[in-house]
């Protein structure tokens, strides 16, 4: 199974992603974490990229198709691409991509929900620089204020988890991203609208419904 997930920032698409890898045995392929990893590492990909990523800008999309169809062409088994494509052009490059192997994404799952629900999402999001794990001040409390369960040591807030660039990502998410689900409309995509605003539980149950039909 080849899939897209697709939402704006904070919509729950990695948590989506990791439940329907569990469910389908598929790899979750997300731009964003490979991103980060890049930048981790310090490689050229991950420096060009880290200005953008600082500032809430989409990161340019010949460094995004170029990382996404090289792990993509690694995965046999099938796979969920969660951030990716971003753009209208993303989605062409893509599309161009699987029709040179013979492929075809076999759905496009489409997470929605509204910008007053996802802000505070974000925003309250703190993540620990060393094991990975994501919190919430709010909704995700760790045992100790400010410090990760597992022995870590303090939690942060992600550059692009602060308030001016989640309004800004919001933004650009309406401007381009968007576009993606009228492009795949256009040519007769699976799409598969998902509201998106309960529980991470109630969006699995949704989400699974829909896939065992494909």
């Amino acid at each position: 199974m080849k899939l897209i997930l697709l939402g704006p920032p904070g919509a729950g698409k990695g948590t989506q992603c990791k439940r329907i890898i569990e469910k389908y045995g598929v790899k979750h392929l997300s731009s964003g974490d490979i991103l980060r990893g890049e930048r981790a590492a310090g490689s050229e990909l991950g420096e060009k990229a880290k200005e953008y990523m600082d500032s809430g800008q989409l990161v340019p999309d010949d460094l995004i198709i170029e990382m996404m169809i090289k792990a993509m062409t690694s995965e046999k088994s099938g796979y969920v691409l969660d951030g990716f494509p971003r753009t209208v052009v993303q989605g062409e490059a893509l599309d161009k991509a699987l029709n040179a192997a013979g492929e075809k994404i076999d759905g496009i799952v489409n997470l929605q929900v509204a910008d007053e629900v996802i802000a505070p999402r974000m925003t309250g999001r703190r993540s620990c620089p060393k094991c990975g794990a994501v919190y919430h001040v709010e909704n995700l409390k760790p045992a100790k204020e400010g410090e990760c369960d597992k022995g870590c040591g303090p939690l942060v807030q992600r550059p692009d988890d602060k308030p001016d660039v989640v309004a800004n990502r919001l933004k650009i998410y309406h401007e381009q991203t968007a576009a993606v689900v009228g492009y795949y409309q256009s040519v007769g995509g699976n799409i598969i609208n998902i509201p998106a605003e309960g529980s991470p539980d109630e969006v699995t149950a949704l989400v699974i419904a829909e896939l065992d039909k494909i």
